[in-house]
């Protein structure tokens, strides 16, 4: 049977191995015929290589040689030609037939002699490896869609290679019985006008033996016919077929092998192990070699012969390897399901789906839908975004307004007119209760009249710069007092970039200014302090140190002249000389006690009682009590000159000579007592005012974190109470040596 797919070109030969007589004139016909089918009335390259394609088969379709002259010219450096022949495979039966072939192929390639023969199907090889010594001498073949066991038998000469792959008959008939499980019988539908055909069928029935305990076998062997159809139709339930009735070419009966196949296909599952039998004419299927592999091998070997190989270097290639092909449109009317085809089984002639058959319109919606629905996502997630930037927003505001309304600050913001538009809780607490007070332009009534011009131009002149700036002004309070603000002004910015206006931070710098002026005043009253003590000590030293060690002098030159001798007058001049010694130091210690460094606070109180009393011609009652030995200096140096100041203001203003000093420690804190039972005074009235004594005690005292107290009544003496912390060092250089000098100063203000 042959099994390559064609056209017929020898059509005209049909009746002539019949019919006609040999004569010349119909062999010159026959060889006018294959020149103007095969192209050759063009004039032949020179240097060009020359295929010949020879075949024989039942098919209407050329042969396609795409595969085979694409791999062939890639093993060749310079052009081929491929001529393709066909031979009517019922007519090579007939000697005539072969031998007017033989020759007519002779003539027409005389001058152009085929550099390789190529021969498709057993009847197509038999033929040129038949007639090739007189047709072509010494040209090599290549055959192919042949199987091996179909050249069994026949003699291989050395320069004759090719492919061979054998028609998948068995793998055909497991895959009926296993898509059909229910079969009964497998009815063998074939013609055996040759003995190819006959080979077959033979094939078939041994295979089929392998199942003779499940199926019967029935065969309907013949041309087609109507009794075949009467045949057919008359076979058992749970039958399946096996078509092998290869249609004729020539004289086309009244019943065709495809009407056979069609009618067998509509009455029973039908199968076939060759593709142009069966695939898309009703039948389910079977299993077939690879055309394209084998064509790809042919012009492949066809190319090494055409490059110089020899034929004999070249062994045959077998390339039998099936795949199972079925229509889907058979499987749906015999309600086969896919699932039940063996693993990588190719299904044909589906029916597009609906994606494959509206694929464009489907795309356009399915894009449409795709951008609608990135736009709505796009929207939502703008609107999200929306959402949380005002929330942010919001939170932000939020967060502005507590820390706004929690400083002590007054806060407020202008639009870019200068309008006011956002007062903080305390603004408002500041002004009064009114709540839309100071919005808009009315902040203006609540400036101090003398500071409304200044402010007005101020702002209008930022305004137009767009710059930070302060100010200073006076602002009314809710109870009527104009205090003196400090405000802080900067620029505000929207989110474009464009200005917004101002934001504004006032605070109260009244208080700060009546402290600089007390702190200014008492600078003031600290020189006058400095020049009054200064004035005392060159006074004391002028009136009385340097007068008394004039008198030493004289005394001494007194002494030196006197005849009765020095020593009366020397002992004077000793006492003299002793008293003086006793001033100075009395002053030095009232400066600096040096006992304050090396002996401590109780030793240095102590001898300052001492030495203040034998001074001022006081009594001065000094006690002390579990005063720890080791205070920081600052604590020593506060007690000490608090000391020193009580006593001085005692002796100055309380009238009496009696005095009680007492020191003592507990846990944690030395409490210094200093006590008089003189007249006393009004401590109200001395506070206000701030006397530099005072000021001195409380700032020292201040320094070291601990407390002054002043208890006096006219009358009823004074008690001075000073409480300090253990081990508390003074942080502050300059306001040490600003209390120093304060206490080293006054004594007597």
């Amino acid at each position: 049977m042959g099994t390559i797919r064609g056209k017929t070109l020898f059509d005209t030969f049909r009746e002539f191995g019949v019919r006609a007589p040999c004569t010349c004139a119909w062999v010159a016909a026959l060889g006018i015929l294959f020149w103007v089918v095969m192209g050759a009335c063009a004039p032949a390259q020179t240097n060009a290589k020359n295929v010949l394609v020879v075949f024989s088969t039942f098919e209407r379709d050329p042969l396609p040689l795409q595969l085979i002259e694409s791999s062939a010219r890639a093993r060749v450096q310079g052009p081929v030609n491929f001529s393709v022949a066909y031979l009517d495979y019922r007519r090579l039966d007939d000697n005539f037939y072969r031998e007017s072939l033989a020759e007519t192929f002779r003539r027409e390639f005389r001058d152009v002699k085929p550099d390789v023969l190529i021969a498709a199907s057993i009847e197509a090889i038999h033929f040129v490896m038949q007639y090739r010594n007189k047709m072509f001498p010494g040209v090599p073949i290549v055959f192919f869609g042949v199987s091996a066991s179909e050249l069994e038998g026949q003699t291989m000469l050395p320069d004759e290679t090719g492919v061979t792959a054998s028609p998948a008959i068995r793998q055909t008939i497991d895959l009926a019985l296993r898509l059909d499980p229910d079969t009964k019988a497998v009815v063998i539908i074939s013609d055996i006008p040759s003995k190819n055909e006959k080979y077959w069928v033979g094939v078939t029935h041994s295979e089929l033996l392998r199942h003779q305990d499940k199926v019967k076998e029935i065969d309907i062997i013949g041309p087609p016919s109507r009794e075949m159809l009467e045949k057919i139709a008359a076979l058992p339930p749970h039958t399946v077929a096996l078509f092998q009735l290869a249609p004729a070419n020539s004289t086309e009966p009244t019943i065709g092998a495809y009407d056979v196949l069609s009618a067998t296909a509509r009455r029973m599952p039908t199968y076939s192990a060759w593709d142009t039998l069966c695939l898309n004419y009703g039948c389910i299927g079977g299993a077939y070699r690879d055309w394209k592999k084998d064509d790809l091998l042919t012009g492949d070997i066809a190319g090494r012969l055409l490059a110089g190989e020899r034929a004999e270097n070249i062994p045959p290639v077998d390339t039998t390897n099936s795949q199972i092909q079925v229509d889907w449109r058979a499987l749906q009317r015999w309600h086969i399901p896919e699932s039940a085809l063996p693993a990588g089984s190719v299904v044909l002639y589906r029916e597009p789906t609906f994606w494959e058959q509206h694929r464009q319109v489907l795309i356009v919606v399915i894009v449409l839908i795709a951008v609608l629905a990135l736009l709505i996502v796009g929207l939502l997630w703008q609107r999200a975004r929306k959402r949380k930037a005002e929330a942010v927003l919001r939170e932000s505001e939020e967060r502005f307004r507590v820390m706004a309304d929690s400083t002590p600050s007054l806060v407020w913001m202008c639009d870019p007119r200068g309008k006011i538009t956002y007062l903080n809780e305390r603004r408002m607490a500041f002004t009064g209760p009114d709540l839309k007070a100071g919005y808009g332009d009315s902040w203006a009534a609540y400036v101090h009249p003398d500071d409304v011009k200044g402010i007005l131009d101020r702002l209008a002149q930022a305004l137009k710069d767009r710059q930070p700036f302060s100010m200073e002004y006076r602002l009314r309070r809710s109870d009527g007092v104009h205090r003196r603000m400090f405000d802080v002004v900067s620029p505000r910015m929207n989110g474009d970039g464009s200005f917004a206006g101002f934001i504004g931070s006032a605070i109260d710098v009244t208080d700060q200014k009546l402290a600089q002026q007390a702190l200014e005043k008492v600078s003031g009253q600290l020189i006058e302090a400095q020049e009054n003590e200064r004035s005392r000590i060159a006074r004391d030293l002028h009136d009385d140190i340097c007068q008394r060690l004039a008198l030493l002098s004289m005394e001494i030159e007194q002494a030196n002249r006197s005849p009765n001798g020095p020593a009366k007058s020397l002992e004077e001049i000793r006492k003299h000389c002793s008293e003086i010694a006793g001033d100075v130091q009395s002053l030095s210690h009232e400066l600096h006690s040096s006992k304050l460094d090396y002996l401590g606070v109780v030793a240095a109180i102590r001898g300052f009682c001492s030495e203040f009393s034998k001074q001022h011609k006081v009594s001065i009652a000094f006690t002390d009590s579990n005063v720890p030995g080791h205070l920081s200096k600052d604590v020593s140096l506060c007690l000490f000159r608090v000391t020193q100041e009580a006593l001085h203001n005692a002796v100055k203003y309380s009238g009496t000579k009696q005095f009680t000093v007492r020191i003592s420690g507990t846990a944690d804190e030395v409490q210094l007592e200093v006590r008089d039972a003189g007249t006393g005074f009004d401590v109200a009235e001395a506070k206000k005012s701030r006397g530099l004594g005072l000021v001195s005690m409380q700032e020292r005292v201040h320094l070291v974190h601990g407390r002054l107290s002043v208890e006096s009544q006219i009358g009823m003496g004074t008690k001075v109470l000073v409480v300090v912390p253990f081990g508390v060092e003074n942080g502050s250089a300059a306001e040490g040596d600003l209390s120093e000098e304060i206490a080293g100063v006054t004594g007597l203000l």
